[in-house]
């Protein structure tokens, strides 16, 4: 029977195995094919959670144990034939400085033989032995869990958009210096080109450009990699190229020729920028001015400015996560308060009222204090983490839920009857709000991995909205040319998303933080805390404002859990205003 599958490598090492040990061959290669063929059919994407990553260091340190148990074997292995060798070197040297003389014993003679016909062949099969087939096993198996390429690529990208996002520069990431980490690690020449080959493959030459240059600056310093100069200098002077520096690309191909004279690419390259330079030249000459494209902004060591993407708030976003850009002014700030809060006379809260902390004015985005013990955070956690899967969003044109390289996540929806510890901290959210949750989604709970993140977006579904009204909501929704969506929720036959409850369930040692482009809040997650919006007017219109983002994480484990309330049910419990904006 001959067994193939699409796109996983299962056999390709097999054709130089040894002849030897042809069951154990079979065995491992039964399970080197259900292992891929299951690796087939699944998308781990562990980079998208650092709780399910956590795994991965169990799974690590259990082969390394396998491994070491090997090299033990084959250490003793390399004994046995290391004192093999020094007693037959040592014959070897008396008998060949007298062969005759030698044989001459018959003990000699007799001992030649026995040595020959069976002592070289017992030392042959010594040789043979596979101390590695414990390991092998070992390996197989666990492999089916590893990370895939897409992880790898994924997790490149999430340094990168750490790297954005907080201004680090690529020396900075390089040399492990982030805030609030209690860890020290580095990246190699090696990582950084790997680093750069990412973003190349992805069309990305600004970051290319980046790490190449950071790969090329460790080789300067003599660090030892399989990576060479000319490779990295390949790319950083293509990179360079299609950034538009023509001048830098032809410095970067001279400096290749003179480690590669015989480098074909590189010499084709560079009498293809001296053309265009001769031309642009040419061109300027005979204008008597510069009609040629400005070169992009460039310091001395190289920096190119980022380009423009397809975020219009990317700025601002960006800053907020730095915990730059607050606009709220001092006199608006005095009208924050704490307080206790009852609810209206919830029975739930009249002995243990809950702690309000107010977070913006306007739309009013509240705090609340000690919501979730440790011990209920925990079994959340607990009972999440097994069903934990890439978090989706909802197709603008089509409704549909997909996976998005701006939503760096993995989430699990929680039903009551999953534990009594639902049930209860859904009875709480209730009472504090006091919304109803009989027509509440599931209680979501969502992990962020490397560079987690969720960027800009609004939780409620946009509906139809007259462009002549001047609310400022309307303005900034005409701003980023949003037209009607699919009525996302109409199957649910519960409204729109009236509110959302967001629990915070870890602390996050650097960035992490929620925010608010619009308003220019930012707020920063606190194990135990929950914050609390309304995403609608009382009048059922989309408060445009509350668009808001989840910062990357830039150390830390970022968990949270959240509840959206939806419109039916709220009648008597938030009545409708008399205006829009009511």
């Amino acid at each position: 029977m001959y067994i193939a599958c699409m796109s996983c490598s299962v056999c390709a090492a097999w054709g130089d195995a040894p002849a030897s040990g042809h069951l154990l061959k079979m065995t491992l290669l039964a399970l080197l094919l259900a292992s891929s063929l299951f690796a087939c059919q699944t998308r781990a994407e562990f980079f998208t959670s650092i709780g399910q990553m956590s795994d991965l260091i169990y799974k690590e340190k259990d082969l390394v144990q396998s491994l070491k148990e090997y090299i033990r074997a084959e250490e003793g292995k390399l004994s046995k034939i290391r004192r093999w060798a020094e007693e037959i070197e040592e014959l070897t040297k008396k008998s060949s400085s007298d062969p005759e003389g030698y044989l001459a014993h018959p003990v000699n003679a007799y001992k030649l033989v026995k040595r020959l016909n069976s002592d070289w062949v017992a030392l042959e099969n010594l040789v043979l032995e596979d101390s590695a087939r414990g390991f092998i096993a070992n390996l197989t198996v666990q492999r089916q869990f590893f990370p895939s390429e897409e992880d790898e690529k994924g997790a490149a990208k999430a340094l990168m958009r750490l790297q954005d996002t907080y201004k680090l520069d690529s020396d900075t990431i390089s040399k492990g210096r982030f805030p609030g980490t209690k860890y020290i690690s580095s990246l190699s020449a090696d990582d950084c080109f790997g680093m750069g080959k990412v973003a190349y493959n992805d069309g990305d030459y600004y970051h290319t450009v980046l790490w190449m240059q950071q790969a090329l600056k460790q080789l300067d310093e003599g660090e030892d990699a399989s990576s060479s100069k000319v490779a990295a200098l390949d790319y950083l002077s293509y990179g360079v190229f299609q950034l538009g520096d023509l001048h830098r690309a032809v410095e970067l191909t001279k400096r290749l020729i003179s480690l590669d004279s015989n480098h074909e690419r590189a010499g084709n390259n560079l009498r293809y920028f001296e053309k265009l330079i001769d031309e642009e030249s040419k061109e300027n000459s005979n204008n008597n001015n510069n009609t040629s494209e400005p070169e992009p902004e460039a310091v001395s060591d190289g920096i190119y400015a980022r380009p423009l993407d397809y975020l219009p708030e990317r700025d601002v976003y960006e800053a907020l996560c730095r915990g730059e850009g607050v606009r709220m002014t001092p006199r608006r700030a005095k009208r924050l308060f704490c307080r206790y809060q009852d609810a209206n006379l919830n029975p739930q809260l009249l002995i243990a009222p809950v702690k309000e902390e107010d977070e913006w004015d306007s739309p009013r985005i509240v705090r609340y204090h000690d919501v979730l013990s440790d011990e209920e955070i925990e079994k959340i956690k607990e009972l999440a983490k097994p069903k934990l899967a890439r978090a989706t969003v909802r197709d603008p044109k089509t409704g549909v839920l997909t996976v998005a390289s701006y939503r760096v996540s993995k989430s699990a929806w929680l039903e009551e009857d999953d534990d009594p510890i639902i049930a209860r901290v859904n009875r709480r959210m209730q009472a504090i709000t006091g919304l109803t949750s009989d027509t509440a989604e599931l209680l979501q709970v969502a992990n962020y991995g490397m560079g987690g993140q969720y960027e800009p977006h609004f939780d409620f579904s946009r509906r139809p909205f007259d462009r002549n009204l001047k609310t400022e909501g309307n303005r900034l929704a005409t701003y980023l040319n949003y037209k009607e969506e699919p009525d996302v929720f109409k199957s649910l036959g519960t409204g729109n998303r009236v509110a959302t409850f967001l629990n915070y369930m870890s602390d996050v040692e650097a960035g992490g933080a929620t925010v608010f482009p619009d308003l220019g809040a930012a707020i920063w997650p606190k194990k135990g805390t929950a914050v609390f919006w309304y995403n609608l007017f009382r009048s059922g219109e989309g408060d445009y404002r509350t668009r808001h983002a989840a910062c990357p994480v830039l150390v830390g484990s970022k968990w949270v859990s959240n509840k959206w309330f939806h419109e039916r049910g709220q009648e008597f419990l938030r009545p409708c205003g008399l205006t829009e904006v009511d």
